[in-house]
């Protein structure tokens, strides 16, 4: 059984992950790139990305069809890197072929000078 630091490394081998510095520069290149904040609602309400949208960990695979098409790109933050991790991973499954973890996560984009809401 494997336990969740390395489920989250394996899950981090299989996907693309971007810096706060690269998801800032591919949305000023290209503003149908979606930022999504998987962090819980509590965590969204201290403050987010400015423009993300907020789909907690919990219920992205079941929102995320209504609000994004496959093929559109995306880019999903946490707090630090992991839960975008594994969820990022999770679209993959579903068929999303342009998705990256942003790492670093909601610390990394404050510490880059990311806009911020909330």
């Amino acid at each position: 059984m494997k336990s969740a630091a390395e489920l989250i490394a394996d899950a981090k081998s299989r996907i693309k992950e971007v810096t706060p510095a690269q998801t800032l520069a591919m949305r000023a290149s290209d503003p149908s790139v979606v930022l999504i904040d998987v962090r819980e609602d509590r965590e969204w309400n201290l403050g987010h990305a400015a423009g993300a949208v907020h789909m907690s960990r919990g219920t992205l695979e079941s929102k995320i069809d209504q609000a994004v098409a496959r093929e559109v790109p995306v880019v999903l933050y946490c707090a630090s890197g992991n839960r975008s991790a594994l969820a990022a991973e999770s679209l993959m499954q579903m068929g999303y072929t342009n998705v990256a973890s942003m790492s670093d996560g909601f610390r990394g984009w404050v510490d880059a000078n990311g806009d911020i809401e909330g």
